[in-house]
């Protein structure tokens, strides 16, 4: 991919940032539902994607499934959204795409929130989530766990947890924009301050307190950045070359790979937080969901 953004990459980038940093910066409760009205004028749903409404491990889910999927494997997402907002209607665009791609079912679950329920609230829904996919016979080595932002941090601590239980680990993870260090001591915090369209430090840093909740922020079981890797599947990482989050991608990275977990890190130049969500819409969104799609299908076994 050159350097240069296509004419819709330049249009949906300002657009990005006139609706969604205002948003990000409301309480969580005011926060909510404005960002499923922006999802449901900025996502798109490709033709022939059936949802379903469901429940997973007593939590709201939703199954996606793309036509022709061959069933072949089950892709357990987390959404993003600081923790604090965000949920399977926000991402519903993005899930749908990514269906498509990967040809298989998407399985999303609406974990717990805080401020009302801080860790490890998140965390143990989404580990009960994991557990009852199994229960219902899929064998780990047809999942993949995927997540962006918060839900990339929730899909690396959910593995962990996973890991240090003795359970069947997924065959991989995809994660977008993760956010790995809620102690901001990456470098791109300051490189990236003016450059960012979607978060912003003060954002950043007020969502990570929020979710804490006294605990410290470097913890590892908050910033897996800073956890054991070692054990840990393969892994995909996709982020913006603009995004303050740009040091959780590039040091978990090193992290892992010093670990020997095999990583596959694509930067994307001029991009911002989870441009992927602009799937249907924006060239560089579709070809990043392409490449998705493609390392889903290359854990196949």
């Amino acid at each position: 991919m050159t350097s240069s953004l296509s004419l819709r990459a330049r249009l949906f980038g300002p657009v990005s940032q006139f609706l969604l940093q205002p948003v990000l910066a409301k309480p969580a409760h005011e926060m909510r539902p404005q960002l499923e009205r922006i999802a449901r004028l900025i996502t798109h749903v490709p033709r022939g994607t059936r949802i379903e409404a469901t429940t997973l491990a007593g939590r709201p889910a939703d199954r996606l499934t793309p036509s022709g999927d061959s069933g072949d494997q089950v892709i357990y997402y987390l959404h993003g959204g600081a923790y604090l907002g965000g949920s399977t209607r926000t991402h519903r665009g993005l899930l749908a795409h990514f269906a498509k791609a990967a040809g298989c079912e998407v399985v999303a679950i609406d974990y717990r929130l805080a401020p009302e329920h801080p860790y490890p609230a998140a965390l143990e829904d989404a580990v009960a989530g994991y557990q009852e996919l199994l229960a219902e016979g899929i064998p780990a080595e047809r999942i993949v766990i995927a997540g962006d932002s918060a839900g990339g941090n929730l899909a690396l601590v959910t593995t962990i947890a996973l890991r240090d239980a003795g359970m069947a680990l997924p065959a991989g993870l995809v994660l977008l924009s993760p956010w790995t260090d809620m102690s901001s001591s990456g470098k791109s915090m300051g490189s990236r301050a003016e450059r960012d369209r979607i978060l912003t430090v003060l954002g950043i840093s007020k969502a990570a307190e929020t979710f804490a909740a006294g605990r410290k922020l470097a913890d590892p079981l908050l910033s897996p950045l800073f956890a054991d890797l070692a054990g840990l599947p393969p892994m995909l990482i996709q982020v913006g070359d603009d995004e303050l989050l740009l040091d959780d991608s590039t040091r978990l990275t090193a992290a892992a790979r010093k670990a020997g977990v095999q990583v596959l890190l694509s930067v994307r130049p001029k991009l911002w937080h989870v441009w992927q969500a602009m799937a249907g819409w924006m060239p560089e969104a579709d070809q990043a969901i392409r490449e998705m799609g493609d390392y889903v299908r290359g854990l196949r076994v």
